[in-house]
């Protein structure tokens, strides 16, 4: 078709999604090799190109009399004098099925910024083992580094198979080692292909040494794998990069959309200044869009004139977008010059350039074990979650939802030099720390918003926050199972609080009545109570009669699905009114007390509780069991 239609061939090639991948693995895994036999048995290699590696396989190759595959990617000089790889090397090939740029990354630790680079821009990652070694040290740093970029479709090749027979068993137990490490990284998408680059088996084409393996080949993998739905199409961000303004009838703003779709007639925020319009042309050289998807370079036009700059972003007029002078990122350093806390670098995030400075490392990642340990300081390749502080308050995106707005860099003031490249974590402070909430509330207040979140108390504590809810008759056990619940979770290093329906009468509730209207404010209170407890991180345990259906289920409504455990004490009246600890029952049958549940007030039973106990029928060690077991 090249020959004979070249623009028909064109269109065709057009039409084809791009697959972006990187290489990445331990020094002398093979990461050229595969990628020279990628393109040598998909007939993606020129035969000067051929000629070229041939020739100079004589000097520089390492395979002995066969053609060094290796030396299409590995280019300098001191590449193929040393046998390994320095620089990223990118290439490019295309299939029937779909376009591919490989960057083919450096497996030496000395060049591991190169690798965070190639990875960056990637969709896939290739990460390749020697099947004689194993999981090695750079397999859990560029693994880790992958998953820090948010790459989530990773396929790791067990290349060299041929140097240990083909053994199925051997490539078993590299699967069951990688397989621990998987565990700790978030990628959802992890294939395992046995292969032999330098021999060709599983490549390109299937393996026939190893017919113990049924998946694809690698080749078929990079064709198959689903990235569309890698795009961020729910939240806008258009980062404005040029102002266009060629004559006096247009004033256009340039940029490469970064996640969502933008089509004409749609309202639209610029941030920061908060101003709102509509869409109304998307222009290109090739004409009007009727949509933008996300990689699209466009220019927007507005329905209303205002001031909208380089730097700025344009997202949907009703996402919330938080505004942040500082932010919690985590940090790849690429110089030898140590990254000092304190110092003022220049930044570049999205479109915008502006100075900041890091404040506080949290901690540094030990990529050999995934541990974090302290540090003052950042190397050379050092990973770390720190507090970066800007001189301006900036429009702010997790690096997981929107990379293209969630990443920055770090550059040298005096050098020029990028030193380092950041993935935003989340912001540590908003422009305004409150928000407008609807409430009941007789005052007109806000939403005061805190710096010190519910998971990063449950990160200290330990364990997540709940409610146990205790509800019955009176007598029936309520209070000695909550307390008997409360001590053995203390015992078991839990953070607990009991809230007790008398004791909260003391306190909290002391100017509340026994009248239905009382009850229900009384347990209105006691969930509020609760519900910062559990917010705090705790286990709080509420024992009350709390009769009506309604207050429960209110109470319930204040927590997140799962957080709210009911316990119905379900032990007959008769039994609690034989037990009678305090002599209720006795009063409110010779009249003194109104209101009393049982007796002259209902009791409506939970429809669907938790956990249901009969006090009459178990002990209390065998409850306090049950309870434990379910929760």
């Amino acid at each position: 078709m090249i020959s004979e239609d070249i623009e028909t061939y064109l269109k065709e090639h057009e039409q084809k999604d791009l697959l972006r991948f990187i290489t990445c693995g331990s020094v002398d895994d093979g990461k050229s090799t595969l990628i020279g036999r990628l393109l040598h048995d998909s007939k993606m290699i020129y035969e000067d190109q051929l000629a070229a590696i041939t020739q100079a396989s004589k000097t520089s190759g390492t395979t002995g009399d066969a053609v060094d595959l290796a030396l299409l990617v590995d280019g300098l000089q001191s590449e193929r004098e040393q046998g390994i790889t320095i620089d990223v090397a990118y290439r490019f090939f295309s299939t029937d099925r779909r376009k591919f740029i490989i960057a083919d990354t450096p497996g030496h630790e000395q060049y591991t910024r190169n690798m965070a680079t190639g990875a960056s821009t990637a969709s896939l990652a290739v990460i390749l083992i020697d099947a004689r070694h194993g999981v090695q040290t750079q397999t859990r740093r560029h693994s880790f580094i992958a998953d820090l970029l948010g790459i989530q479709h990773l396929v790791v090749a067990i290349n060299k198979m041929d140097l240990v027979d083909y053994s199925q068993a051997r490539f078993d137990e590299i699967v069951a080692e990688y397989q621990a490490l998987a565990d700790k990284l978030g990628a959802r998408d992890i294939r395992f292909v046995p292969m032999s680059a330098l021999k060709g088996d599983n490549v390109v084409n299937p393996s026939e040494t190893m017919s113990w393996y049924e998946g694809p080949a690698l080749l078929e993998l990079l064709e198959s794998v689903e990235i569309s739905h890698d795009h961020n199409l729910r939240d806008l961000r258009l980062p404005v990069q040029y102002v266009n303004r060629p004559n006096l009838d247009f004033r256009g703003y340039c940029g490469t959309l970064a996640a969502g779709i933008l089509h004409p007639g749609q309202a639209v925020r610029a941030l920061p200044s908060g101003k709102t319009s509509t869409i109304a042309r998307l222009v290109t050289f090739d004409g009007d869009l009727e949509a933008a998807y996300p990689g699209q370079a466009i220019t927007v036009t507005l329905a209303d004139e205002i001031d909208i700059s380089r730097g700025d972003w344009l997202v949907g007029a009703d996402e919330p977008v938080p505004l942040a002078s500082s932010f919690e990122a985590d940090i790849v350093w690429m110089h030898e010059t140590p990254l000092e806390p304190g110092k003022l670098y220049d930044l570049k995030l999205a479109t915008r350039d502006l100075a900041g400075k890091v404040t506080a490392i949290d901690y540094q990642v030990d990529v050999n074990t995934l541990e974090q340990r302290h540090a003052d300081h950042l190397d050379l390749n050092a990973i770390a979650r720190c507090h970066v502080e800007l001189t301006a308050p900036v429009p702010v995106d997790d690096y997981r939802t929107s990379p293209g707005t969630g990443s920055f860099i770090f550059i040298d003031r005096l050098t020029n030099l990028t030193v380092g490249a950041g993935m935003i974590h989340r912001p540590l402070d908003s422009e305004l720390p409150y928000e407008y909430r609807e409430h009941d509330s007789k005052a007109r207040v806000v939403w005061n918003r805190t710096s010190v979140t519910q998971a990063m108390r449950e990160q200290i504590n330990g364990h997540a926050g709940k409610c146990v809810w205790f509800t019955g008759y009176s007598g029936s056990g309520k209070s000695s199972l909550a307390n008997a619940l409360e001590v053995e979770l203390n015992r078991r290093g839990y953070h607990t609080m009991l809230l007790d329906g008398d004791n909260i009468r003391h306190g909290l509730c002391k100017d509340l009545g026994m009248s239905e209207a009382d009850r229900t404010e009384n347990i209105r209170r006691v969930g509020e109570v609760a519900r910062l407890f559990a917010e705090a991180g705790v286990i709080v345990i509420t024992a009350f009669i709390s009769p009506f259906r309604a207050d429960r289920d209110a109470a319930r409504e204040l927590f997140d699905e799962g957080d709210f455990i009911e316990v119905h004490v379900d032990t007959p009246l008769d039994v609690c009114e034989q037990r009678d600890p305090k002599g209720l029952y006795q009063k409110a049958r010779e009249g003194k007390l109104t209101d009393f549940t049982g007796i002259n007030s209902p009791y409506e039973v939970p429809k669907a509780a938790e956990i249901t106990v009969n006090t009459a029928e178990l002990g209390q060690q065998e409850i306090i069991g049950r309870l434990l077991k379910e929760l």
